[in-house]
């Protein structure tokens, strides 16, 4: 595990609030997890629209631009996607130019 500075504000935050999913959600409850999954592959260079917390996230990130180390602001990103699925996250998470580099996918457990 590694160690968080104490200075850092470290916020974790779910995929589905970064990230608008619900299409994808629907697919999920309606279709089944195999059609998630392949849906989600299939779609995986189409980067997802933000979701209702992606502005909130973008501008305490944009804090670290005005803030020197070892102080700032750290997205960790919480999703029950399965790694192969939240390929599509983090493209997007690229997409947008977000500075999020940690993540855990549990799988949907």
């Amino acid at each position: 595990m590694s160690k968080l500075a104490p200075e850092k504000l470290v916020i974790a935050i779910s995929s589905r609030a970064l990230f608008n999913l619900d299409a994808e959600h629907l697919v999920y409850e309606e279709q089944g997890l195999e059609a998630y999954s392949a849906y989600q592959i299939e779609h995986e260079d189409t980067p997802l629209d933000p979701g209702q917390a992606f502005h909130l996230a973008k501008k305490l990130l944009a804090l670290n631009d005005v803030l020197s180390e070892p102080l700032g602001v750290e997205i960790v990103l919480l999703s029950r996607n399965s790694a192969d699925t939240g390929l599509r996250i983090f493209n997007s998470i690229e997409h947008y130019g977000l500075p999020i580099t940690r993540a855990a996918f549990c799988g949907g457990e």
